[in-house]
């Protein structure tokens, strides 16, 4: 039976990206050797690399604008330290929407001051700060746009005049905004972009080098850029399954096609939660996020019931985070709108169970 996959990550995939991923396992480009045991300094790899960073910078409009794209190792949790190293002189403002961003802002606590500007904590993270006052003299301020755990999504994005930097793991590429108003962008490549294993970071050039700290090889971005993400040895399948990807979402259209389908099918699935009265939704309605939609069970008794019907569908995926229970579908680029109507209709037949 075909799977239907809501897990929050790692994600699913294009069918056409596994494919060539697999041929490419077997017999890279014809070379009669696998994709995982050439060389990545072999023209052939060294290729991907700058296929993969260009593609990044060309499908978030960023070509020609000062920014690199690197592909790095560590995840964004390794980000949550480097952001600081490298940006954090004196104090940074952290807003503060969950989990993730919690974890960056202990990190960045390591370098200098550091200010949570707003916090949604009180609520168990079910919604974005509003109204928060941003105070002058930051280094930076740092953002999470999409909240993995809890269900919420920045919908818009504080204009400032110091270095706007972002943690876009789990929506990258999912949507279309204007990437040049951040100027450091990083996500985990295995919500929308790939496997685990490596992590995309789009950083503006001119914002680096202005720490006085002297920086370890490893965690300094302008040592990565000077290697065109080759200073250490990369994630080679992780950064070649990320390159074919962003060229399957290229060639469907970009981010503006994406972001149509994404619609259609948070739409489809938050219409069923708000008009059965079986579920109800554990994010603010105005901050809902269209990558993960985090809902629960109006009554905790049909528990089994549900879960057997949602399995017995080919769903997988689909419990909730142990912070907020209940149930979390993650329906991140390459999940299509039938795996939604799937859901959907399993969830319309626990109405007419319940």
């Amino acid at each position: 039976m075909k799977k239907h996959n809501f897990s929050a990550g790692p994600c699913v995939l294009p069918q056409e990206v596994f494919l060539k991923a697999s041929e490419a396992i077997m017999d890279f480009n014809g070379s009669g050797l696998s994709l995982i045991e050439v060389s990545h300094r072999s023209k052939d790899f060294v290729e991907v690399m700058e296929k993969a960073r260009n593609l990044a910078l060309e499908l978030l409009g960023l070509e020609g604008k000062g920014y690199k794209a690197l592909f790095l190792q560590g995840g964004a949790s390794l980000e949550f330290l480097m952001v600081a190293y490298n940006l954090l002189e004196t104090k940074a403002g952290y807003l503060n929407t969950g989990t993730w961003s919690s974890k960056a802002l202990k990190e960045a606590r390591l370098f200098g001051e550091v200010i949570e500007v707003g916090s949604s904590k009180d609520e168990n993270f079910n919604y974005i700060p509003k109204g928060y006052t941003i105070p002058d003299g930051l280094d930076y301020l740092h953002l999470t746009s999409n909240n993995t755990i809890f269900g919420t999504q920045l919908k818009k994005f504080p204009k400032v005049d110091i270095p706007l930097v972002c943690d876009m793991s789990s929506d990258i590429f999912s949507r279309q905004l204007d990437f040049s108003q951040f100027d450091l962008i990083y996500a985990g490549a295995q919500k929308n972009m790939g496997p685990a294993g490596t992590t995309l970071v789009v950083v503006k050039e001119d914002i680096l080098g202005k720490v006085s700290r002297e920086i370890p090889s490893m965690l300094d971005y302008k040592v990565h850029i000077s290697k065109d993400s080759m200073f250490n040895t990369p994630a080679v399948f992780a950064v070649y399954t990320s390159m074919l990807t962003l060229e399957w979402l290229k060639n469907l259209g970009g981010i503006a096609a994406i972001e149509e389908i994404n619609e259609k099918k948070a739409q489809l699935l938050y219409s069923e939660i708000d008009l059965n009265p079986v579920f109800e939704g554990f994010a603010k309605k105005e901050d809902r996020s269209n990558m993960n939609a985090t809902f629960n069970l109006t009554d905790s008794k049909l528990k089994d019931t549900f879960d057997a019907l949602w399995k017995e569908a080919g769903i997988n995926g689909l419990n909730g985070h142990r912070s907020v229970g209940g149930y979390r579908a993650s329906m991140y680029n390459a999940l299509s709108l039938e795996s939604v109507g799937v859901l959907v209709d399993v969830m319309s037949e626990m109405e007419r169970k319940g």
